[in-house]
């Protein structure tokens, strides 16, 4: 059963009770991250949800991480572009404390000066520690290319300049300002009652305040057909093949979920087949999905050899071209519909993926969906609308091709790519 409660100044309290849990997983979101930034202090939301751990008026950073240990629990936190989660994950018996924990850091963390300077060393390693690894910066850099010239594309850990340049004022400011109540979620599923925590964190959150108001003039613009390409020494050639997608909460986006699937969601999918199974030229090939509150983008990656890049790419270009062209047979639709069934009605055995569903449906949707809703969507779903969703995705002058690796004299430009 799925319980919220909304305090009077706009903090939302959403909770799922799972009986037979033994765990509960809590955590608090801020429904704005990086896309709440300037270009000035980019990658402060992210400095932020590091300095979170490091020490409030009553907890130095040493007892915030021994007191987690002692309950056998998770604590951790991830940013991104649209909001920014902390979490902790406990046997139910410990709720009491882990939210008080919670609570503690978020509300009252003190943001040492010289623990800021350790911080800061910490994420410029985490930048490079990404820069090092080719699949995820190329996922990064095509995010960036992709809304290029846009709040929305700017990369979560920022830059080394921007790093370098954050001071304890602008960190301060930023969250005072940023974490506003009618952004703040307080999201547990599991083994948990919602009017004890209700009772433990209403009165804790219920005084939070902020004046600033998002800047309206944010808006999406259509991508552009374009080839970005990084020349870097290594034994294999990266790519990223996308076209823009649909909003987050759009009517259409099961459809979207079950195309993305037949695509390259899976080992029976047929890039998968074709590049993998059938040509042998990648050993990791698959599709995605980025959405936001206004925009997406539907993604090819692959990594193979460069004297099969151009082939590859052929390869994902003919297969996104059968989509429009062609509607999916039935037997391949039910099989696809099935597969994302089963994964939606397993993630329910997780208190983590509870939480997050409870909290992504109130950002982005507004309001809680039951599974059975969920579901129905899914069966509801005919050949002709995964047809109708490709035409209207999959066009040439959205395309942006990213690729990384030995790549000079490939003559990648954009009129290797339309479909």
């Amino acid at each position: 059963m799925i319980n919220t409660t909304i305090l009077h100044n706009g903090v939302r309290i959403v909770t799922q009770n799972i009986g037979y849990m033994h765990t509960v997983t809590t955590g608090i979101w801020v429904a704005n991250g990086t896309r709440s930034e300037s270009p000035e202090d980019n990658g402060v939301a992210h400095f932020i949800e590091h300095m979170l751990f490091k020490g409030t008026e009553k907890r130095t950073a040493q007892q915030i991480t021994r007191e987690m240990d002692s309950m056998g629990g998770i604590l951790n936190a991830f940013t991104g572009h649209e909001y920014v989660c902390y979490y902790a994950k406990v046997l139910a018996k410990f709720l009491p404390r882990a939210a008080d924990l919670l609570a503690d850091i978020f509300l009252n963390s003190t943001f040492p000066p010289e623990e800021i300077e350790r911080e800061r060393k910490v994420v410029l390693q985490e930048i490079k520690m990404r820069d090092d690894s080719p699949e995820e910066c190329i996922h990064d850099q095509f995010h960036q290319n992709f809304w290029h010239g846009q709040l929305l594309g700017m990369p979560v850990l920022g830059s080394e300049e921007t790093i370098a340049g954050l001071s304890r004022g602008a960190i301060l400011a930023h969250k005072n300002s940023r974490y506003r109540p009618q952004d703040i979620i307080i999201a547990a599923a599991g083994n948990v009652n919602h009017d004890e925590l209700v009772a433990l964190l209403g009165p804790l959150f219920s005084e939070i305040t902020s004046p600033w108001q998002p800047n309206v003039n944010d808006g999406f613009k259509l991508p552009e057909k374009k080839v970005s390409t990084t020349v870097r020494e290594m034994e294999q050639t990266l790519v990223c093949l996308g076209t823009r997608s649909l909003r987050y909460d759009h009517q259409d986006r099961y459809a979207l979920f079950l195309l993305t699937t037949i695509l390259g969601g899976g080992m029976s999918s047929r890039l998968f087949q074709e590049v993998r199974e059938k040509k042998g030229l990648a050993y990791s090939v698959y599709a995605y999905i980025v959405s936001h509150a206004d925009s997406g983008a539907l993604v090819v990656y692959a990594g193979t050899e460069k004297a099969h890049c151009r082939e590859v790419l052929d390869i994902a270009q003919r297969e996104m071209t059968r989509l429009v062209a062609e509607t999916v047979v039935q037997d391949e639709l039910d099989a696809a519909r099935e597969q994302l069934k089963g994964k939606t009605l397993m993630s329910l055995e997780s208190s983590d993926s509870l939480m997050t569903r409870l909290a992504k449906n109130e950002i982005y949707l507004h309001q809680q969906q039951s599974i059975d809703d969920v579901i129905a969507n899914y069966d509801a779903v005919t050949s002709e609308d995964i047809q109708r969703v490709s035409r209207k995705l999959i066009r040439s002058e959205y395309l942006h091709l990213e690729v990384m690796g030995p790549v000079a004299d490939l003559g990648l430009t954009a009129g290797i790519i339309g479909v």
